[in-house]
């Protein structure tokens, strides 16, 4: 039986991937991609932060370490070493699809250009481009998941015209990196940091939440909020200024090192017991 302790926090990884993936489906990337990240991560920190005697960890380590094959392991350290830990082989079903109706000559019109399908019935059909390329996933929901992000159009007659060239839900902006790299990894870095230290030594972290706001009144409480953490953070930002002036860019023998505040605000839709105040 798994340990009590492990499972609370799995517990509470679940609930934190939960807005994850939510977010990332959005962007039409999905538990393939994700898998694979997650497992060059897990590789990447093993190698790098375990290592004896200063040398990097080596695979058997890693792989005990990881859970993962000795096989897997160097695959992904070669794709690390070689700075293409991102590149994907595999990809979701729906982008498969979309790229196959472009490029598979059988579902292509005289001109190289996408047909325009009917669902089912004589080849070419939408099914048999699903049944060709989609794995075991029913024509039926594929249809339904690429209307729903508007990569496919449905006639009156019941054809379906395919719209984008790639499959890409929402367009990815630099709103969703900055969110990425900045404030989950600053958050993540502080967690870690903070972790089995002595209170002296940790790094500041805050929350502020009630369970009782009436849900009429969260626009008023989320526009106060925003003010007074915009408010905060343009006053921290102040006082990075401040010290960032104390000392010229090229003025020898001055190390930088980079530092971050972060604010955060949130909505929930569901009572959580972790928010339960005793």
């Amino acid at each position: 039986m798994q340990d009590n302790s492990k499972n609370v926090v799995l517990l509470a990884l679940l609930k934190a991937l939960r807005p994850i993936a939510r977010f990332l489906m959005k962007f039409g990337i999905g538990y393939r991609e994700f898998a694979e990240i997650s497992k060059s991560a897990f590789v990447d920190v093993a190698t790098s932060d375990y290592g004896l005697r200063g040398r990097p960890t080596n695979i058997s380590r890693v792989a005990v370490m990881t859970g993962l094959t000795r096989k897997e392991v160097k695959r992904l350290r070669d794709k690390i070493s070689a700075g293409n830990q991102v590149d994907m082989q595999r990809v979701v079903p729906p982008a498969e699809i979309i790229e196959k109706w472009h490029s598979d000559s059988q579902f292509l019109d005289s001109s190289g250009r996408p047909k325009t399908l009917n669902f089912d019935g004589p080849l070419p059909s939408f099914s048999a481009l699903v049944k060709k390329y989609g794995g075991d996933i029913p024509p039926g929901a594929m249809r339904t998941e690429l209307k729903r992000v508007g990569a496919i159009r449905e006639g009156d007659s019941g054809q379906l015209t395919v719209q984008m060239k790639f499959f890409r839900p929402f367009e990815l902006d630099e709103q969703l990196q900055r969110a990425l790299s900045q404030a989950m990894y600053g958050l993540a870095l502080n967690i870690d940091h903070n972790i089995a230290r002595d209170r002296t030594e940790t790094w500041v972290e805050r929350t502020a939440f009630s369970t009782r706001i009436r849900r009429g009144d969260n626009a008023r409480v989320r526009r106060i909020s925003q003010d007074r953490a915009i408010e905060f953070v343009e006053s921290v930002n102040d006082l990075f200024s401040a010290y960032e002036t104390i000392y010229s860019e090229d003025e020898p023998g001055v190390e930088s090192t980079t530092v971050g505040v972060g604010v955060y605000y949130f909505e929930a839709d569901e009572h959580d017991a972790a928010f339960s105040k005793t």
